[in-house]
C-alpha cells in the first residue's frame, strides 16, 4: 500500500525529502505546500504532486497520510500542530523547533491526536554511527570519561544574505549551533546520555547575522563524563565534523560519517578501520547530495507508523538537543554555568 506524503515547504531541504521519497516504492509525494505558489508548483511538478499556497487547502488534500515539515525552523511546531489536528502523522526536519516550549506544544498535540511524531536526525541511521552506538551500548568503551565534538564548517555570506530566515533569531532560533551543529549535539546526547551542566561562550565573528556563527561549550554529563563542543560556520573552507568519545577502555573517533578509529584495549584486528574518512559535503554546502540516510529515516518512520511504535528519533528525543542548545545560549548570555535541570 502506498503512503501518500505531503511536503510542507518547497526549499532546498524539501527537495531532499522529495528525492529520498522518490527512491521508496511504498511512498509517494502527493501534495506540496509553500506560501509562494511558484515554488510549490516547481517542486510538485517534479514529482507529479498537487501544489498549494494555502496551508488549510493543502491539509484538506486527499489521499494524504503524513506530512514532512521542511519550513524555516521557527515554523516547525506551527505546521506540525496544524497537520496533527487533521489526523496526519508528522515528520519534522531538525530541529523540532527553536525553543523547548514550542517543541512541547507539538509533542502534546501529536499525543492528543494519537499521530506519530518524528524528527529527522538522519545521522543516527548512518552505518558507522550505528556501529559507534552499538559499541557504546555494549559497554565496549568502558566508563565514559570524555567527549569532544567539533563542527568547523563554512557558509559564505551569500548563504545568509540570500535567505529571509537563516541567521535570524525568530525563524532560525540560533546560528551555528541550532542549525548546523544540532546534528552533532543530538549525537552527543544519543551516544553519551544527558548533560546536567554547561558553561559556554558564543560569538558572531564573521557573518552579518543576528545570531552566533561560532560557539564553544564545556559540558558535564549526567554519567560523570566531561565534554567539549565547538561549532562554527566561519571556518573556511569547511572541515568534516569530528566526534571523539573516550572511556576507560579506549577511544572511538567519528570523522565525517566514518568511524575512523576503534582504539579499544580489547579491539579485535577485524574491528579496526582500514580507510581514512572523506570530508563531508555538508562542511561547505547546505545541499544534500546523497539522500540514502534520508531514505533510511523515511523507512524507519513508516515502519513506526505501521507498528505504532516510536521512530528512531521521536518528539522527546528531538526536544533534547534544543534543550541543551537553549542552556548553552543562556550560559553565553549570562556568563554563568547553567544546570539543565533548572534551565
Amino acid at each position: 500500500m502506498t503512503v501518500h506524503v505531503g511536503l510542507i515547504g518547497a526549499g532546498n531541504i524539501s527537495d531532499t525529502h522529495a528525492r529520498a521519497l522518490a527512491e521508496m516504492p511504498d511512498a509517494a509525494v502527493a501534495a506540496v505546500f509553500a506560501p509562494t505558489r511558484e515554488r510549490a508548483e516547481q517542486l510538485a511538478a517534479k514529482h507529479g504532486a498537487a501544489p498549494y499556497d494555502a496551508l488549510e487547502r493543502f491539509l484538506d488534500h486527499r489521499p494524504l497520510d503524513m506530512v514532512v515539515v521542511g519550513t524555516p525552523s521557527g515554523l516547525h511546531a506551527d505546521h506540525g500542530i496544524a497537520a496533527a489536528r487533521r489526523g496526519l502523522h508528522v515528520l519534522v526536519e531538525k530541529p523540532i523547533d527553536v525553543t523547548t516550549a514550542r517543541a512541547d506544544a507539538l509533542i502534546a498535540e501529536a499525543s492528543r491526536a494519537a499521530v506519530t511524531l518524528g524528527v529527522i536526525f538522519q545521522d543516527r541511521l548512518k552505518p558507522d554511527v550505528r556501529r559507534m552506538k552499538a559499541l557504546v551500548d555494549l559497554g565496549r568503551l568502558g566508563a565514559p570519561i570524555l567527549a569532544d565534538a567539533r563542527v568547523k564548517w563554512y557558509r559564505p555570506p551569500s548563504y545568509y544574505a540570500g535567505s529571509r530566515w537563516r541567521g535570524t533569531r525568530a525563524l532560525d532560533g540560533g546560528g551555528a549551533l541550532m542549525n548546523q551543529g544540532v546534528h552533532t549535539v543530538d549525537l552527543l546526547l544519543w551516544l553519551f546520555g544527558p548533560v546536567r551542566r554547561v558553561a559556554a561562550r558564543t560569538a558572531t565573528a564573521l557573518h552579518a547575522i543576528e545570531v552566533e556563527d561560532t560557539a564553544a561549550a564545556l559540558l558535564e554529563f549526567a554519567n560523570g563524563a566531561l565534554g567539549t563542543l565547538e561549532a562554527t560556520t566561519a571556518a573556511f573552507p569547511g572541515y568534516s565534523r569530528r566526534l571523539e568519545l573516550t572511556g576507560s577502555n579506549g577511544t572511538l573517533i567519528l570523522d565525517g560519517d566514518d568511524l575512523t578509529a576503534i582504539d579499544l584495549q580489547d579491539a579485535r584486528p577485524d574491528e579496526r578501520p582500514s580507510a581514512a574518512a572523506a570530508a563531508t559535503v555538508s562542511a561547505a554546502s547546505p545541499v544534500v547530495a546523497d539522500v540514502s540516510a534520508h531514505v533510511r529515516v523515511f523507512d524507519d518512520f513508516l515502519r513506526a507508523v505501521a507498528a505504532r511504535t516510536a521512530p528512531c528519533c521521536d518528539g522527546p528525543g528531538g526536544r533534547a538537543s534544543v534543550a541543551l542548545i537553549e542552556a548553552i545560549y543562556q550560559s553565553a548570555r549570562t556568563g554563568s554555568p547553567v544546570d539543565l535541570a533548572s534551565s
